[in-house]
Formats: C-alpha cells, sequence, structure tokens
C-alpha cells in the first residue's frame, strides 16, 4: 500500500475514542497507545462519559471530533447482572444502540465488544459467526441485544467482535484470581466441564488497532477472537500455578458442585477463521500469552 494512502487513512481515524477505558481491554489499549502516535486517542470511563445518555454522548462526540469509537465498556458482572438487570441492559444494550445511532449520522466508525455467552454452550464444535445465538443469562441476552441494534442500525464500516476467556495484568479476572488465591490457600477446586480458551487482551488490543485502518463494509460486520488453543478453566487454573511455581493442589469439580446465579456456557470455543483470513491476523497459542501477562504482572507488582 503506497505511504500517501497509510497517511490518508490514518488520518481518517485519527481521533478515538476509547469507552471502558480502566477495564481490562480498555488499560491494554491505553498500554499500546504510544506505539500509534498519528492516532489520538480519548480514554473515558463512567467518571469522564456516561454512555447510557445519548445527548451526553454526542456532544462529547462532536466537541472531540472524534471518527472512531472502541466501546469496551460493558456490565461484566455476570452473577450480579441476574439481579441488577436494568443496569444490564442500559449499558450492555441500550448504549450500544445510542452509539450506533450516532455513528450511524455522522458517518464515523464503532468497533464494539460482545461475548461468547450470546450462546447456549451446547455446541460440539466452534462456533462461527452464523451460528444462531442462545444466551442462557441475562448478561449474554442483554449483550446479545446490544448485538441486534447495532446490526438493526447498521453503521458502515463497523464490526462487532465476539470474545471469550477474557483476562489482563488489570481488572478482576481469573488469572488475578488464581494468583490470589494461590497465595492464601494449600487447596482449591475448580471446574473441568466448562470448554473454552482464554483469551489475553493485550492481543484483542493489538489486533484491533492493526486492523482498525482496514475495516471497510457496507453493513456491521461480526467477527470472533480468542486466542488459538483449548482449556478448562481446571487446565487454565492449573497452569497458572505450574508457571508461577504455587505449590497447591488442585481439584477437578463438575459445575453443579461450584453452583452460580448465571448460568454459562459448557462449551465457548469461537471459531476465528473469519477474521484471520480477511485480516491476515497471527493469533497467539493461549499459553504463550499467559506468560506474558504473567512477566507483566511482576513488571506491576515492582
Amino acid at each position: 500500500m503506497p505511504n500517501t494512502l497509510i497517511q490518508l487513512l490514518i488520518f481518517m481515524y485519527r481521533y478515538i475514542l476509547v469507552t471502558g477505558a480502566n477495564g481490562q481491554l480498555g488499560s491494554e489499549i491505553r498500554d499500546l497507545s504510544p506505539l500509534y502516535p498519528d492516532y489520538q486517542f480519548i480514554f473515558t470511563d463512567i467518571e469522564e462519559l456516561d454512555i447510557t445518555d445519548h445527548n451526553t454522548v454526542e456532544k462529547f462526540i462532536e466537541k472531540n471530533k472524534i471518527n472512531v469509537i472502541i466501546n469496551c465498556a460493558a456490565f461484566t458482572a455476570v452473577d450480579k447482572a441476574e439481579t441488577e438487570i436494568e443496569i444490564s441492559d442500559k449499558i450492555n444494550h441500550l448504549a450500544v444502540k445510542n452509539f450506533a445511532k450516532i455513528v450511524r449520522e455522522k458517518e464515523i466508525k464503532l468497533i464494539h465488544i460482545s461475548t461468547d455467552y450470546i450462546f447456549d454452550g451446547n455446541s460440539y464444535k466452534p462456533y462461527t459467526e452464523k451460528d444462531t445465538p442462545n444466551p442462557q443469562s441475562i448478561y449474554g441476552k442483554t449483550k446479545l441485544d446490544g448485538e441486534k441494534a447495532m446490526l438493526k442500525i447498521n453503521p458502515k464500516n463497523s464490526i462487532i467482535i465476539r470474545t471469550s476467556w477474557l483476562y489482563s495484568s488489570y481488572g478482576n479476572n481469573f488469572v488475578k484470581t488464581m494468583l490470589r488465591l494461590g497465595k492464601e490457600k494449600e487447596e482449591l477446586g475448580v471446574v473441568f466441564d466448562q470448554i473454552g480458551t482464554p483469551t489475553y487482551a493485550g492481543d484483542l488490543a493489538k489486533t484491533i488497532l492493526e486492523i482498525l485502518p482496514n475495516i471497510k463494509n457496507d453493513t456491521v460486520e461480526v467477527l470472533h477472537y480468542s486466542n488459538e488453543g483449548v482449556c478448562s478453566w481446571y487446565d487454565f487454573a492449573k497452569t497458572i500455578f505450574e508457571l508461577e511455581n504455587i505449590p497447591i493442589r488442585v481439584n477437578a469439580l463438575e459445575s453443579f458442585e461450584f453452583p452460580l446465579p448465571a448460568k454459562r456456557p459448557f462449551y465457548s470455543i469461537l471459531n476465528k477463521s473469519k477474521l484471520k483470513n480477511k485480516y491476515q491476523i497471527e493469533i497467539p497459542y493461549w499459553k504463550d500469552s499467559l506468560k506474558i501477562c504473567l512477566r507483566k504482572l511482576e513488571i506491576i507488582k515492582y
């Protein structure tokens, strides 16, 4: 691609709003932002911008000349969502609807992050973007409603990226919980009958920023992203402890032995072929990315 065209694309997508900036994915995008000096990032969280208020968001976008929105904001407290339905719907559904309307009107770009929880987990092969959603939790339902609203409004040059088992050196996640429990306990039970792929938010953040200039579509496109490979939560926990040399006994539990308010999908493997083929993206193996995250956590600690 000629340099002049690359520069034009960068200029077109220069002012980038990242919502949910204090979360896992938003924080990883912030860490990567110095590597993209031609982009002007504006990072917001609930304190800076109420994404559920249409007028406030519209004025913010106009004032800051935003031409790309990366929506990392979500109500991700899966179990709390079972009772806090209204707030879950406002953030996961209605806010996305607001963004889609504004993006279509102003002819800018929206990258929205969704989840494997829109599926019921009863599959036997990796879910493609064409598979029929059937969420089993309020969290999954509200995320799917957000997708549906965006697809109906259909802003050009916008995409939905579904991901799974997200973790990071930031925020609350499985990796950090296991590291904490590994220091507190001598024995721990982890479910072995839920299968998926851990996804390092740093890898997803890098992918988003790399494909950004090349996103061009007349209708909203749905894509899947996770790291490569497959494991259970039990395998994931064992690997964390082994890599960190934490001497803890891990017992394999069935899901019914660890009941939670929200139902989890038993099978959450996503087929990433569409994204890989379209954007020529190489996706790291989950264990390799876990090692990178653990090293980053050590650096942050000190």
